[in-house]
């Protein structure tokens, strides 16, 4: 691929979340303050709209140019994804009308021919019959889809644990995946957004819409890794199931984590509260930054301790 498709990607993504802010912010549609925000300034929750723009236009280019960067088929699961979570942001929809259109998005992906089919030795288990590989893909789903949504607490973390799992399931594939060039055109497009995210006024969120959006991505990856045309680089052998838990660790174990604690205190765990752990860091550091530093520090070092066990 051409590194001025990659500069392109850059140039138009920053316009776009430059564009959709001041949207945004004519038509005064803020990210609200309370008690669990972790910001006092200006904000929009327009990040999901600037990724999927932007990756979208890039798509429709290299399309009409009859160039086949990936299976642009994954715009339907990535575009309902993506129009759900703008509606959450706009309009606080019900969780179960969430989960109820995310089961429709897992279904799709499932035609699609992405389902977890094999358990790849976890518990024993190999090869699973058809109805429990389509229920283990929808369980999956909403697991992941929600944790990345979760962690989407402070700023650059969510963006940042996306680009962080594309890196390691890029890095051990046995050459270039069939997603490679959607993987790298989602880090292009994210980057310009870690400026978006830090900035001291007027922030840029990603909102539902984008954590939605990312979640879903990062769950094709999954799935991707799950199958039969994924390999690791000659030299590493993992075991698949373990892999992919291990670099989404930090999402999955916040998740866990903070749906056992409102569950004890006899709350929805889909209430949202300041109990994450990057909430209780950033607490004691009052810094965003160090806050995400310190995160992705011990994340990797785990990750790569017992990559390398």
């Amino acid at each position: 691929m051409e590194i001025s498709l990659f500069i392109f990607t850059i140039f138009l993504s920053s316009l776009v979340h430059y564009g959709s802010q001041k949207l945004f912010i004519y038509f005064k549609r803020f990210d609200s303050f309370n008690n669990r925000s972790s910001h006092n300034t200006l904000a929009t929750r327009t990040g999901g709209i600037g990724i999927f723009v932007t990756i979208l236009l890039v798509s429709l280019f290299n399309y009409f140019n009859k160039i086949d960067l990936f299976d642009y088929s994954l715009f339907i699961p990535l575009g309902i994804m993506f129009i759900i979570g703008v509606y959450d942001d706009l309009y606080n929809a019900d969780f179960k009308l969430k989960f109820f259109l995310q089961i429709i998005v897992a279904k799709i992906l499932i035609d699609q021919g992405l389902v977890i089919t094999n358990y790849h030795g976890l518990f024993g288990i190999y090869e699973v019959p058809w109805i429990i590989a389509q229920i283990t893909t929808l369980f999956v789903f909403l697991v992941v889809v929600n944790a990345i949504n979760f962690i989407d607490g402070i700023d650059g973390l969510a963006i940042t644990e996306v680009i962080k799992i594309i890196f390691f399931i890029e890095f051990f594939s046995q050459g270039y995946s069939n997603l490679a060039p959607l993987g790298l055109i989602i880090i292009f497009t994210l980057m310009p957004l870690f400026y978006f995210n830090f900035k001291k006024k007027r922030k840029v969120f990603l909102g539902d819409g984008g954590s939605m959006l990312l979640g879903t991505i990062v769950m094709i990856y999954v799935l991707h890794v799950l199958g039969e045309n994924y390999l690791f680089k000659t030299g590493f052998i993992f075991n698949k199931t373990l892999f992919v838990i291990l670099i989404l660790i930090y999402p999955l174990f916040d998740l866990l984590r903070v749906f056992v604690l409102r569950i004890k205190d006899g709350l929805s765990p889909f209430v949202a509260d300041q109990r994450h752990i990057h909430h209780i860091i950033l607490k004691k550091f009052n810094n965003h930054f160090i806050c995400l530093f310190t995160i992705l520090f011990f994340e990797l070092i785990f990750i790569t301790t017992l990559l390398n066990f």
